[in-house]
C-alpha cells in the first residue's frame, strides 16, 4: 500500500492504494469518475484513455502509483466548469461522432491530445493517431469529421455518411 497524491481534473487527491491498483480502477471505483471506460482489459481498445501530465495514456496499462505527483485529466475534466462542452466534445455531438458511446470518452481524450500537439492534422494523421482507439459502431467516418471540425478545418468536402 502506498499513499499517492495527484491532481485529478484540477482537484488535489490523496489516497492510499495497493501497489497494483490500475489507474483506470482508481479513477472509476475510488474517485467515482466512471466516464473512463474499461472495454477490453488488454490495452487494445482505447476506451480508457486519460491524460497524464498532458499525454494520452491508456489508464488500464498504468498503475495508480505511477501517476503519483502527476496531473490526471479524465473525460469529466475537459468540459468547462459551467458544463460547456470542450470543442472536441461539441464536434462529436455536432457531427455524430458516436453511436453507442462506449468508445467516445477514449476517442475524445485521444483527439484532444492530438489537437494539442497538432492543431490542424490531416485526415490521414487523425486516422493514424486514433489507431489505438476502437469503435465497433460508427465506421470512423463521423469521428474523423468531428476531429477535423474541432480543429477548425472545413469538413464540407468530406462525403456525407
Amino acid at each position: 500500500m502506498k499513499t499517492i497524491n495527484m491532481i485529478v481534473n484540477g482537484r488535489p487527491v490523496s489516497q492510499t492504494v495497493a501497489d497494483n491498483r490500475l489507474l483506470v480502477d482508481f479513477l472509476r471505483s475510488d474517485l467515482q469518475l466512471t466516464g473512463t471506460h474499461v472495454g477490453c482489459d488488454t490495452s487494445q481498445c482505447g476506451a480508457c484513455v486519460v491524460h497524464v501530465d498532458g499525454k494520452a495514456v491508456k489508464s488500464c496499462t498504468m498503475f495508480a502509483v505511477e501517476a503519483d505527483g502527476s496531473e490526471v485529466t479524465s473525460i469529466e475534466g475537459i468540459a468547462e466548469p459551467d458544463g460547456t462542452l470542450s470543442p472536441v466534445q461539441q464536434a462529436f455531438q455536432d457531427y455524430h461522432g458516436l453511436q453507442c458511446g462506449f468508445c467516445t470518452p477514449g476517442m475524445v481524450m485521444s483527439a484532444t491530445a492530438l489537437l494539442a500537439a497538432h492543431p490542424t492534422p490531416s485526415e490521414t494523421e487523425i486516422r493514424e493517431y486514433l489507431e489505438g482507439n476502437i469503435c465497433r459502431c460508427t465506421g470512423y467516418h463521423n469521428i474523423i469529421k468531428a476531429v477535423l471540425a474541432a480543429s477548425g478545418q472545413d469538413v464540407s468536402a468530406l462525403p456525407a455518411e
